[in-house]
């Protein structure tokens, strides 16, 4: 075997493994090195774009995974021990090829999926999105496989990208971190609306992160920073909801079970009415 001019014998096991030695050590500095460039170009051509990350890590990542495929492939068909076996194994390989190219439809899917969620931008890295209400949490890669999301309890929830390009996502902060956060109580249909709708204004503009996102014609009109509505009213008891801009999604949660117990305990404290259900007894006629 001739590497830049000289001839490397590959006859026996210590100078088959230092050729893979060479080969991927110049696979890993071609790959560090277009990394590199590529990196450099995109931070200074796309320094105020939002999907930077989402780009640079996908980039990272094909670049990683291409190079290290053209590695194995030239240790493949350049060393004459590997040749021969993957010559014997490809000159019948008509059910193999057939088995491969099945297994690698999944592969194949996902890779495309990935490409496609880094050109179209469904979410990016560092977005906080919900696919339903078990999978929820921020993005934190993006690999040619899988997207991976950081749970609110600091574990990591790996959806292939196939799968996850196909889901309907609430994107939380994919144009910016203003969300309208829906916070419902009930009261019983005995109580008094407008103290458990002054309680809870009150209580909500104690709120951290809490913003007013009035435009100047609602706040000439007298439009409520807090909005607060009767949605149902049922045999014993009523849904209010309280509509609350906040500018932190993150903390969404977080906010709505301290307005939740701030609320209760002051409708305790004064009085309010709280719903209890109602259960009639009939008891049958002794005959």
């Amino acid at each position: 075997m001739d590497v830049f001019g000289y001839h490397y014998p590959l006859d026996s096991v210590i100078s088959i493994l230092g050729y893979c030695l060479l080969v991927i050590l110049i696979a890993w500095l071609i790959s560090r090195l277009a990394r590199y460039l590529l990196v450099s170009y995109i931070k200074r051509n796309n320094r105020e774009d939002l999907y930077r990350i989402t780009r640079l890590k996908f980039i990272k990542n094909s670049i990683k995974f291409f190079a290290g495929l053209a590695a194995f492939m030239v240790l493949v068909f350049t060393i004459p021990a590997f040749r021969n076996k993957a010559t014997l194994i490809f000159s019948g390989a008509g059910i193999l090829a057939a088995i491969i190219g099945f297994a690698a439809q999944a592969a194949v899917s996902n890779l495309i999926a990935g490409l496609f969620i880094v050109i179209f931008k469904p979410f990016r890295v560092g977005d906080y999105i919900r696919l339903d209400t078990t999978r929820v949490g921020i993005v934190e890669d993006i690999t040619l496989r899988h997207t991976v999301i950081n749970n609110f309890e600091n574990k990591r929830l790996i959806i292939p990208n196939s799968i996850i390009s196909t889901e309907s996502i609430l994107n939380h902060t994919i144009q910016d971190s203003y969300i309208l956060s829906f916070n419902n109580f009930h009261v019983s249909h005995l109580a008094d609306i407008d103290l458990a709708k002054t309680i809870i204004k009150e209580e909500a503009l104690k709120l951290e992160f809490i913003i007013d996102n009035r435009t100047p014609d609602e706040v000439l009109s007298d439009k409520e920073f807090v909005e607060i509505r009767v949605i149902e009213i049922e045999d014993y008891r009523m849904l209010l909801r309280a509509y609350i801009w906040i500018n932190e999604p993150f903390n969404e949660f977080k906010l709505q079970c301290t307005l939740r117990e701030a609320v209760h305990k002051r409708f305790l404290k004064e009085g309010v009415q709280l719903p209890v259900p109602r259960h009639i007894i009939q008891k049958d006629s002794l005959t």
